[in-house]
């Protein structure tokens, strides 16, 4: 039986009575977690094994964004500190070669604390190239400030986390780098001529044959004056799907965005409309989820194979890893970063 096409927030460190029944109903395709819905390793096992008793399914998607820095689900005391994304480069003074294996190796860490606990969907790497004068919200989550080094590291954190059996989530296609404005927030709206947004889509590009991704809530006027990239059937199916030759599941980016207006289930449906295979809701408000699954599809056609094919990719045993030796060693090189 196919689930519906979203994916939910959760309110709190245990599923309430109204959420199972709910989420029995609705069937989402998966889960994401927040810090509000983590406390102790043993919590949020418990908290992801009640979900997949609750839906019958061990290949179960539970997501969580857990890039290092600023933005880290899971962290101290409980779960080690890892560095932003960019802090990797400058620890090794612009080696990219070096820059590369440590990446590789944090991303391999951090799958190894997030299988754990239950989770096997990380919403990693941020591919966005961060431009001069634009909104510090990507910043030093990105891999550098040019293409080729988000693209070359963007591509070893994915390659960690698959490694060690979660699946990795680039974002925000086609980038986020240029506004101006969070979209948390409110709507960006970026102006730059396409062939200026061109040199944004290559770390994407480079990486487009990973399993997820997840759009921008940006008008790119240049690509469609009319509509954020989550709504735009001209950015899925041109730029994403064809320019950048993304092939895998595409997830909007969370509905309850500021970015986006309108009703929820007008939001959900757009979305669906404009080309996107799934929804991504994450604030856990009932009602908000409600009109999200009203507005949701049951998984089919290519975007159900797309959904089948990524999780196809959880089924191998995670590469061979001492967690131990490896986590001195990371700690070793990046000891002053994780310590500031």
């Amino acid at each position: 039986m196919a689930s519906r096409a979203f994916i939910a927030g959760l309110s709190g460190l245990v599923l309430t009575d109204e959420e199972r029944s709910f989420f029995r109903a609705s069937d989402p395709w998966g889960f994401i977690l927040f810090r509000r819905n983590v406390d102790t390793p043993e919590q949020v096992r418990a908290l992801t094994d009640s979900l997949r008793d609750l839906t019958g399914r061990t290949d179960l998607p539970i997501l969580v964004d857990q890039e290092g820095g600023r933005v880290q689900r899971l962290g101290p005391p409980n779960w080690p500190k890892y560095p932003a994304a960019k802090i990797f480069v400058q620890a090794r003074g612009n080696d990219p070669e070096t820059a590369r294996e440590l990446v590789r190796l944090g991303a391999r860490l951090m799958a190894h604390d997030l299988r754990a606990v239950g989770i096997n969907v990380d919403c990693v790497p941020v591919l966005d190239v961060p431009a001069p004068g634009s909104h510090g919200i990507i910043g030093d989550r990105a891999y550098g400030d040019d293409p080729d080094t988000i693209a070359t590291l963007g591509r070893a954190a994915a390659e960690g986390l698959m490694a060690g059996g979660v699946l990795p989530v680039i974002k925000h296609i086609p980038g986020h780098g240029r506004a101006r404005v969070d979209s948390h927030e409110e709507l960006p709206v970026v102006d730059a001529r396409r062939k200026e947004l061109e040199r944004d889509f290559a770390p994407f590009a480079v990486n487009a044959d990973m399993p997820l991704g997840m759009t921008a809530h940006v008008v790119f006027t240049a690509l469609d004056k009319d509509n954020p990239a989550t709504w735009s059937k001209k950015v899925i199916g041109q730029t994403i799907r064809k320019t950048i030759g993304f092939g895998g599941l595409l997830m909007t980016d969370d509905l309850s965005m500021k970015a986006l207006g309108g009703d929820f289930r007008s939001r959900a449906e757009k979305a669906i409309a404009a080309g996107c295979d799934m929804l991504l809701h994450c604030n856990g408000s009932l009602p908000e989820m409600e009109a999200v699954a009203a507005g949701a599809p049951l998984l089919g056609g290519k975007a159900r194979k797309r959904a089948d094919a990524a999780l196809m990719r959880l089924g191998h045993r995670p590469e061979p890893f001492n967690p131990v030796d490896a986590r001195a060693r990371f700690t070793a090189i990046l000891g002053a970063h994780l310590a500031g």
